[in-house]
């Protein structure tokens, strides 16, 4: 991953005075799976449509594999470009094969390249069903073939997993995984952190269409402090001691207190100390990256 293939400067969105997406500065690495996150509403499609040139910024730029999207480079840069928004593409009354022939016609393929497109996705043996008796999850599998069938070096999804069971997602992970092992850099949104997490190589976090977070898995879970967890004497008078701190008794009669570093965890215990409460032990609670997820995002999306 030593060169960025999507870069975003200032990307914003406005419909009138609302902003959907906000100075958003993206950076994705080349080779990369990058998870883009974010609730429901926070702006995450949009921001896909943009990079897609399906709609025009209000103000920003978008620069893809070192160019400026614009209207003159528009056309060769969408051809290294594969792409699922939204509903999965396909004529129902088609068959697998015969909605893949379209594809090949329309892009002035050859057959090889339809061949191996299907095979990435592993629905081979599934090409002479109706797409209308296809599984969503083959659906999906469908509309990604077709986006690879021009062998992109980019390939944007957005929401693949939507409606699919378990086994479907994980499917897609593991295509994700194979296509990112074939060099091919993947950007996928999602509003749910486990659907990604073991996945991506990169996060991004949208809230409210601003970017709040960018970097990777060890470096989102950095982003929240956990709180510190006293085990003491008098958890309810400690709790009265701290409470300038937001400090809150937990059912394990313990007290929590959110946002301290190292040195002011140090100065809460002294302060307890002063009062004659005795402190037995001080911990970092342990919290899971939808935790963190949850934290920066206020609560939305999960």
């Amino acid at each position: 991953m030593s060169s960025t293939i999507v870069a975003t400067e200032n990307l914003t969105k406005r419909y009138g005075s609302r902003a959907v997406v906000e100075n958003l500065n993206l950076a994705i690495p080349e080779g990369a799976v990058y998870g883009f996150l974010g609730p429901n509403g926070s702006g995450k499609s949009t921001t896909m449509k943009m990079l897609l040139s399906l709609i025009q910024p209000t103000s920003g730029n978008v620069e893809i594999m070192g160019q400026p999207m614009t209207r003159d480079t528009r056309r060769s840069l969408l051809g290294d470009i594969g792409s699922l928004i939204e509903a999965p593409p396909g004529y129902a009354h088609l068959t697998g094969a015969e909605n893949m022939r379209l594809v090949q016609r329309l892009l002035g393929l050859d057959r090889q390249q339809i061949d191996s497109a299907v095979a990435t996705v592993r629905l081979q043996d599934q090409m002479d069903k109706k797409v209308r008796d296809y599984s969503l999850g083959m659906k999906q599998r469908l509309g990604i073939a077709m986006a690879l069938a021009r062998q992109p070096r980019l390939l944007i999804l957005d929401e693949p997993t939507n409606g699919l069971d378990p086994a479907g997602i994980e499917e897609m992970r593991n295509l994700l995984r194979r296509l990112a092992g074939d060099g091919v850099t993947v950007m996928v949104s999602s509003h749910l952190l486990g659907e990604i997490d073991k996945t991506a190589t990169m996060l991004g976090i949208l809230s409210g269409g601003r970017m709040i977070f960018q970097g990777t898995r060890a470096e989102l879970t950095a982003a929240s402090t956990p709180d510190v967890v006293i085990t003491c004497s008098d958890p309810q008078a400690a709790a009265a001691t701290l409470g300038s701190f937001n400090a809150r008794l937990t059912q394990d009669h313990e007290v929590a207190v959110p946002g301290l570093d190292d040195r002011q965890t140090a100065g809460v215990v002294a302060a307890l100390v002063g009062e004659g409460i005795g402190v037995y032990g001080v911990a970092r609670d342990e919290q899971s990256l939808e935790d963190v997820f949850m934290h920066l995002t206020a609560g939305g999306g999960l």
